[in-house]
């Protein structure tokens, strides 16, 4: 084999791999929808560019982890900031439920009585 036809090979090779990275990070789809404390909409909203819902592409090599990736995406640490989230997944364009056979899997949040609806508090 020629220099010229490995390097062709390896090339592609490479780009088969990049491909399937890529395809991968976008197999799991997350929708966030955040329900913004009063006033603080600007700040709740920002992580999705200023709007209230957005989604969001993350890496899950199978529906299970693109579960366990929607549950963690429930996590509120700005409990002065956000009301609320609800969240929805889809793996490979196919919707996916929480454990009980939710859409939204901040129903089974199992901090949601915590970090919920603490605006103010």
């Amino acid at each position: 084999m020629t220099a010229s036809k490995r390097l062709a090979a390896w090339l592609v090779g490479v780009a088969v791999v990049l491909a399937a990275g890529v395809a991968q990070a976008q197999d799991c789809a997350i929708e966030y929808n955040r329900t913004a404390c009063p006033g603080k909409e600007a700040e709740s909203f920002a992580k999705c560019d200023g709007k209230a819902s957005c989604t969001k592409p993350v890496e899950a090599a199978t529906p299970q982890a693109c579960q366990a990736a929607a549950t963690k995406a429930c996590a509120n640490d700005r409990l002065d900031v956000t009301k609320s989230k609800v969240i929805k997944a889809a793996f490979k364009g196919q919707s996916l439920k929480s454990a009980s056979g939710k859409d939204d899997f901040c129903l089974d949040y199992d901090k949601r009585a915590a970090e919920f609806d603490k605006c103010g508090k």
